[in-house]
């Protein structure tokens, strides 16, 4: 058999190169403006996958041809030969799985975070070595503890809660019904005592959980010790493990009430629930299950005491108790389970009629059961309808925006082609899960878990840009914390030759065209990881264009992209001037490239000792300023409480002359009247 020849390499490297984007030559070739060659982040700053595709190409045809040689090399030896190549493989394969290799740490990350910080030997114990300086020479010696915030503590819970539920539905079950604890009598020693082993261990692991302390792990035997035996638990697991199976030497293993104090472990089984509730990724729908398995549990216990009522009074002596067991058919231990189920059910949640009671106890208990089961069914419709709301709070949300953008749209008669558009703007989000406010979700988050949570969600668009792989990890947290989303429709132009640049733009997804002045003549296409715009912000001393945008770029469907704005970059290069200094040299190099820089502004660099002379004379004349306003403000005080002084002075004489004619007035009258 001829093995056939793999293809060249070159040539699919040459049609990987050829497929790949265009480079700055050819938008310089395509465009009727020269300026337009002057993209603000250039196609060359996207990075190829070319090299990358070639090189798995390369190993994937030299694993193949190694596979056909080693093939070829069992031509003719027959079957046995193929099946000793078979089993070798598959003993490759199954040493692989039970032995995987370390998957190496991602470089880009381990920067970010920095050295993994190695858990103490002793760390509940740090606070007694300031106080002690021989504590170094004094090793204790370890002790298990269980971390109450770790995996196997939950694993734990999940394991307790067995024989916690177990006691908790059979127990009440075997005491009512004595025909199943007659006849798997076996059975239930063996998971009676391996719940009560159980419950042992864990009232150890209870004693050797640790707690926090001034933020550290205790790890202190003695301490954990007695804070166990200071809690309420504690007396409720002496009561759960008390052993009142020795009773059963005198009155019999028959009698499963006496290990009711088993039930005192229910605290067990309520923590598993929470835990799981805050693990699952489906609370909601966690939360609804947890509450159909309450109300189970209330319906059976219901349905063991109604069978025990109907014991103690007599079955088949009213219509309201169990009928008679002589019956064949009632004597049965399962029509006897689910006929006293089915009264308990239909009781519970007053959806059926029942017999009515006979006796005063029978009157009793079935007005506590419609007491139990008015709570059961205001507790179901206010759970359910908190579940339902809270599952329908996202689209309730977004469909009240989406409302109110189209009333507006409506009052305002917006023309039903932008309508359209802003309808499946909307529709784009809504259906790939885009209408989370990330920063609303991450809020409460310190901003280094934010930072990690962005790095980690964008990992593959970041680690393709350039301009994040040589930042210092502090500059990182800083860039990504500032970082906007924003989602472009088909046809947006995310910015035209001419404007104002405010922002720099990371393409996360999606496709940008560097189009012409008409708007469909595309001469370039970025991909994901391509940024541009950093050029217009950085404020390249020299630059020709200056703060402009020199192209226009059109979005080609919907693209998710990331904005910087230009007083966020400031801001996060303010402390990193190494950082700022290089990506100037970077704009620098590539506004050289394109000949867009004035190198004679660019190369002039300021006299230090210039620089200080204008500083001293600045700070002078802001002195001479601030003394003169001092001085016009006394001069201005002084004014006004020399006029307020000069006002109130004749505001007297003008009272006083006042008074003096109406004397004058007075005196004439009287002298007329006499």
């Amino acid at each position: 058999m001829r093995q056939a020849e793999p293809p060249d390499i070159h040539n699919m490297a040459k049609i990987c190169t050829e497929q790949s984007y265009p480079s700055r030559p050819q938008l310089s070739i395509h465009t009727p403006d020269d300026n337009i060659d002057v993209i603000d982040n250039g196609v060359s700053r996207h990075p190829s996958l070319c090299e990358d595709t070639c090189s798995e190409i390369q190993e994937s045809l030299s694993a193949v041809g190694h596979l056909e040689s080693r093939r070829s090399s069992f031509e003719g030896l027959g079957a046995m030969a193929r099946l000793s190549n078979f089993l070798y493989m598959l003993r490759s394969w199954a040493s692989h799985r039970m032995h995987p290799v370390a998957e190496r740490p991602d470089s880009f990350l381990e920067r970010f975070r920095g050295p993994e910080l190695k858990e103490a030997s002793s760390r509940g114990s740090n606070t007694q070595s300031l106080g002690h300086p021989d504590f170094h020479r004094k090793k204790k010696k370890d002790i298990w503890i269980m971390d109450p915030a770790g995996d196997t503590y939950y694993r734990w819970i999940t394991v307790i809660a067995a024989p916690t539920f177990y006691n908790l539905m059979m127990l009440v079950t075997r005491a009512c019904f004595n025909e199943l604890q007659n006849n798997y009598t076996a059975l239930w020693i063996i998971l009676d005592y391996s719940s009560d082993l159980a419950y042992y261990a864990d009232t150890f692991v209870r004693s050797r959980t640790g707690f926090l302390e001034q933020g550290l792990l205790v790890k202190d035997s003695k301490k954990l010790r007695d804070r166990y035996m200071r809690t309420k638990q504690f007396k409720y697991d002496m009561l759960s493990i008390l052993p009142t199976d020795l009773l059963f030497l005198k009155v019999g293993y028959n009698n499963p009430e006496l290990r009711f104090n088993r039930l005192f472990k229910m605290a067990r089984l309520f923590e598993f629930f929470d835990r799981t509730e805050t693990r699952t990724s489906f609370p909601n729908v966690f939360r609804i299950s947890n509450l159909v398995l309450y109300i189970l549990i209330i319906i059976h216990w219901n349905a063991c005491v109604f069978y025990a009522i109907s014991k103690t009074i007599g079955f088949g002596t009213d219509t309201w108790v169990y009928p008679n067991i002589s019956h064949p058919e009632h004597g049965r231990l399962a029509r006897k389970y689910i006929y006293c189920l089915y009264w308990s059910t239909l009781t519970l949640t007053t959806i059926g009629e029942t017999p009515p009671p006979v006796r005063d106890v029978e009157y009793l208990f079935v007005v506590c059961d419609f007491l139990i089961g008015v709570l059961i069914f205001a507790t179901i419709v206010g759970n359910v309808g908190a579940m339902i709301s809270n599952m329908n709070a996202s689209r309730a949300d977004f469909q009240a925006k989406i409302d109110a953008i189209k009333q507006y749209m409506h009052f305002r008669k917006v023309s039903k082609d932008l309508e359209g558009r802003v309808i499946k703007w909307f529709d784009y989000l809504w259906i790939e899960n885009k209408t989370c406010d990330e920063k609303e979700v991450l809020k409460t988050l310190p901003d280094k878990l934010k930072a990690e949570i962005a790095i980690n969600v964008h990992l593959e668009t970041l680690k393709k840009v350039r301009i994040f792989q040589d930042c210092e990890a502090g500059l990182l947290i800083e860039l990504v914390l500032k970082l906007q989303p924003q989602v472009f429709s088909p046809g947006d132009y995310i910015c035209k030759k001419g404007d104002i640049g405010r922002e720099m733009y990371i393409i996360k997804e999606g496709k940008l065209a560097v189009v012409a002045e008409d708007g469909i003549t595309q001469f370039v296409v970025l991909g994901d990881g391509a940024y541009f715009g950093e050029i217009s912000i950085l404020g390249i001393k020299g630059s020709k264009a200056g703060n402009r945008r020199t192209a226009n770029i059109r979005s080609v469907g919907y693209s998710d992209l990331f904005a910087l704005s230009k007083d966020d970059l400031m801001e996060a290069l303010t402390e990193y001037p190494d950082a700022k200094k290089a990506l100037e040299e970077k704009g620098k190099a590539m506004l050289m490239k394109d000949n867009m820089i004035d190198e004679t502004i660019a190369n002039a660099v300021s006299d230090p000792v210039e620089l200080e002379v204008k500083i001293s004379l600045l700070e002078s004349s802001l002195e001479v300023v601030q003394s003169k306003l001092g001085r016009l403000m006394a001069e201005f005080s002084a004014s006004q409480c020399k006029m307020k002084q000069r006002l109130s002075h004749i505001e007297s004489k003008m009272i006083s002359g006042a008074q003096q004619e109406e004397l004058e007035d007075e005196v004439v009258e009287l002298k007329k009247t006499q």
